[in-house]
Formats: structure tokens, C-alpha cells, sequence
């Protein structure tokens, strides 16, 4: 089974996504005139903005789930495994793939506002939304939510709960036989709790530990890199030189810079992939393009900041990174090699925060793709039976092949992009002209508001004023 799923991955990764998500975000960098740079002060700005409703999700909730999914052990598992197999100049392919994939992540986000539905308990929406309300394919979107539910209930929750016992592997008391399964257990046990608490549960409990962990981890980093400044030129030099190193490239492209930075870069933010939109929907906004630009700054903070901030304190430390010390190990190493025994705890602390956050953000999605597939709110009974099952995966997840997991949440989660990216090219002129839009309300001087007639859009929309036209049809 590893060699079939590792073939199969190699073909997404090596060939067809890297082609599909890199002219896709050029694509969209270029149609929105490098929204992602001239538009960064907007962004800060409409995140602090709150709904009028003071029960609904804000912007700023909306952001911290889908950065509780984002920042998680990616950015220091992920990290690690590019720069110990990939080498410095995957660093640089991230930061590309990061870059574009701003703009992928403006589109899919824009998209799942406009074509968002309104329920008894607030606005719920995402990729399956769009491709059945505006493609008018319930079929495909219900594969989407299945495959959602598979990368993010299963693959990607099982890996984190993987990496998350790994870092505890280099203390003595480490038992290969028994405590991944005990980390597990009191991991899964923790989950449900948030769990059985439903949506706003989750929704506290990340907005209250993402901001206070993401800033703790950058501070930490910032201090390893100022004691270790005089490296940063020789690191940067490394990370170019061997980002355009073309013959080692192209002399094994499945296991070069390129290949690890955008794989791992694409694991980490998620742009295109079709995740973020989900939470992009609930919140309350009053012009779908301002949770767009919401998005496009959770991935530059998961991916320019956090997954960098991983990367220098790696780098500039002096460790030299090989296959044999991949992952949690790695980065361990780089921190005990500067701050003592300090680090390797800090980086297990950081490491159960990051996923334990992580796995309350990708059940959150989860609970969205099942209440597309059943059409309505899932009853208590089957709510129960998922919360379990749910929580037993995190406790397998723990002692399973960490190589295995990898390459079953790479599979599946390309498999989804391989959806939702020709989905958000063919819908994308519609979260472009709201773009314009918005734009020009502001230099009008006005606070924006959304109106799908401005836009020409052709399709019936649940939230934006549409009801009264479909009457009067």
C-alpha cells in the first residue's frame, strides 16, 4: 500500500499539481493586479472588523480556525522534512508557493462568501457550495466533501497526532511500544471534549490559543536568529544558491528543493486546496472580497512568518540537516544546539499546542463537508457516533508509519485541489469583478457593501439580497 500511495503521489506532485497550482496562483496574482501586495494594509484593517450581529463569526474567528488548520505540526514537521530532504532551497520554493497562493486563497475564499447559505445557526459554505450552486454538479460536490472529510478527518488528523508524540521520542522516559499510544489517548480525550461542545466551542477555544502560541513561537525564533546573526547572510546565500541549483533539480526533480518546498509549502497554507473557504463562509461580513483579503493574510502568516521563523532558527544554528534526524528531530536538535535543554521542550510544548489546535480546525471542516452531504444539521445520534470515531482516529493516528500518513494526506488532499482549482479558474471572473468592486466603494470613500447585481452574477445566492429577485422570478 505505501509503494501504490507513494507512486501515485510522486505523479500528483511531480508533474500535475505543481503545473495546475503554479499557473493557477499566477493567474490570479496577475488578474487582481498583485492584490496580495497592494492590498496588504486592507487586509490588516477589515480583520479587526466586527459582524453587526454580536453572535455571528467575525472575520477575525473565521481567520483564526483556518489558521488553527494551518499553523499546525506542518510548520515545524513540515519544515524539517523539506530542509533535511529537500535542502536550504526549499525555503525559497515555499515562500513562492506562499506568494501566489495568496491569490488562490483571496479567489476560493471571495467565492465561498458569494455563494455562502444562511442556516438556523449562522452562514455556512465552501467549495461544495460553489460547485453545486454555480456548476450546478452536486455530484462532484459531494465527492469534494468526501474527500474533505478523508484528508482532514483522517489523514490529516492522524498526522498530527503522529508528529505530535514524535517530539516526545528523544526524552528517556519514551517507550516505543507504549507511549505514542498513551499520548494518543490523552490527545483523543481532549479532542472530544471540544468536540462534544460543538462549533462554538471550537471556534473559542482556537481564537484564544492561536494568537498567544503563533506570537510565543516567533518571539522564540526571533531570539535564535538575533544569537545567531552573523549566520544570516551565509543562510541566505545557501538558500538561493541551491534554490537554483537546475542540475541537481533536474537530476532527481522528485526529491529536489522544488518538489519539498511546494509540497510542503502547499501542506502548510493550503491555498487552492479547498479548505480555508469553509470557515471563510461563516463569518458575517458586509462585501464578500473582505474575507478574501482575511485569507490571503492567514496564509502569509502561516507560511512567510511561522513556517520561515521555523526555517531560520533550523538554519541558523549550525546543525546540518540529513535524512536520518527528518522531522521533530531536527529542529530539536538546531534548538538544544542554541538555547540548551530549553529547547527541545519548547519545541514539544509548541508542537502539542499547534496540533492540538490543528485537529479542532480540520474536524471543524469536517463537520461543514458532512452537513453538505446530509443536506441539514446532523442529529445528535450521528453527531456522537462521527465525535468518537473522530477520536479514535487521533489515537491511531499516534502509532502508525509516519511515511504512510504523509503520503495518504498528500494524496488525497491534491486530490482535492485537482477539484477545486479548475472549479475557483472557470468561477474566478466573479470574485475578480468583486474585487473591482470593492475597490472602487473605496475610493469612493465608502465602507463596502455587496450587491450581486453589481457584479452580473447569474446565479441564485442565498445572502446578498437575491430573495426578493428569485420571488419576483
Amino acid at each position: 500500500m505505501d509503494k501504490i500511495v507513494a507512486w501515485i503521489n510522486d505523479a500528483l506532485y511531480s508533474y500535475v499539481l505543481i503545473i495546475l497550482l503554479v499557473v493557477g496562483g499566477l493567474y490570479f496574482t496577475i488578474r487582481s493586479k498583485f492584490a496580495q501586495v497592494t492590498l496588504f494594509k486592507e487586509q490588516l484593517k477589515v480583520v479587526g472588523e466586527k459582524p453587526k450581529d454580536s453572535k455571528s463569526v467575525s472575520s477575525f474567528h473565521a481567520l483564526m480556525v483556518s489558521t488553527a488548520s494551518r499553523v499546525g505540526t506542518g510548520n515545524i514537521i513540515g519544515v524539517s522534512t523539506a530542509l533535511c530532504l529537500g535542502g536550504f532551497g526549499s525555503v525559497f520554493w515555499m515562500w513562492v508557493i506562499a506568494v501566489i497562493g495568496c491569490a488562490s486563497a483571496f479567489v476560493e475564499s471571495t467565492l465561498a462568501q458569494i455563494y455562502k447559505k444562511k442556516g438556523a445557526d449562522g452562514f455556512y459554505g465552501g467549495p461544495a457550495y460553489y460547485i453545486e450552486s454555480a456548476l450546478k454538479c452536486r455530484p462532484l460536490a459531494i465527492v469534494f466533501s468526501i474527500l474533505l472529510i478523508l484528508t482532514y478527518g483522517f489523514g490529516f488528523n492522524m498526522l498530527a497526532s503522529y508528529n505530535l508524540q514524535s517530539t516526545f521520542s528523544g526524552y528517556s522516559f519514551y517507550n516505543a511500544k507504549y507511549t505514542p499510544w498513551i499520548i494518543g489517548l490523552i490527545l483523543a480525550v481532549l479532542v472530544g471534549y471540544c468536540l462534544f461542545g460543538g462549533g462554538s466551542r471550537i471556534i473559542k477555544v482556537t481564537s484564544f490559543m492561536v494568537p498567544i502560541m503563533g506570537i510565543i513561537y516567533i518571539l522564540v525564533a526571533l531570539v535564535v536568529v538575533f544569537m545567531n546573526v552573523t549566520t544570516i547572510p551565509a543562510v541566505f546565500s545557501r538558500i538561493f544558491t541551491e534554490a537554483f541549483d537546475f542540475n541537481a533539480i533536474f537530476g532527481g526533480f522528485s526529491g529536489s528543493c522544488v518538489m519539498y518546498g511546494i509540497k510542503r509549502g502547499l501542506f502548510s497554507n493550503e491555498a487552492g486546496v479547498g479548505s480555508a473557504p469553509n470557515a471563510s463562509a461563516s463569518a458575517q461580513v458586509s462585501h464578500p472580497v473582505k474575507q478574501g483579503l482575511v485569507q490571503m493574510l492567514s496564509v502569509f502568516l502561516d507560511t512567510i512568518v511561522i513556517c520561515s521563523a521555523t526555517a531560520f532558527m533550523c538554519m541558523c544554528s549550525g546543525v546540518q540537516p540529513n535524512a536520518d534526524v527528518s522531522g521533530a528531530k531536527y529542529v530539536q536538535l538546531s534548538l538544544q544546539s542554541v538555547l540548551g535543554g530549553f529547547g527541545p521542550i519548547f519545541i514539544t510544548v509548541s508542537m502539542i499546542l499547534f496540533a492540538f489546535t490543528t485537529l479542532l480546525g480540520n474536524l471543524f471542516y469536517v463537520d461543514k463537508a458532512f452537513f453538505h452531504i446530509i443536506g441539514k444539521k446532523p442529529g445528535k445520534k450521528f453527531n456522537y457516533v462521527y465525535y468518537v470515531i473522530a477520536s479514535l482516529v487521533i489515537f491511531v493516528g499516534a502509532g502508525l508509519s509516519a511515511d504512510l500518513l504523509w503520503n495518504i494526506a498528500d494524496v488525497t488532499m491534491g486530490l482535492m485541489a485537482l477539484i477545486n482549482v479548475p472549479t475557483i479558474l472557470i468561477l474566478s471572473k466573479y470574485a475578480l469583478r468583486a474585487l473591482k468592486d470593492y475597490v472602487k466603494q473605496k475610493k469612493e470613500g465608502k465602507d463596502p457593501v455587496f450587491d450581486p447585481k453589481d457584479i452580473k452574477l447569474p446565479h441564485y445566492v442565498d445572502c446578498w439580497g437575491m430573495e426578493e429577485k428569485q420571488q419576483q422570478n
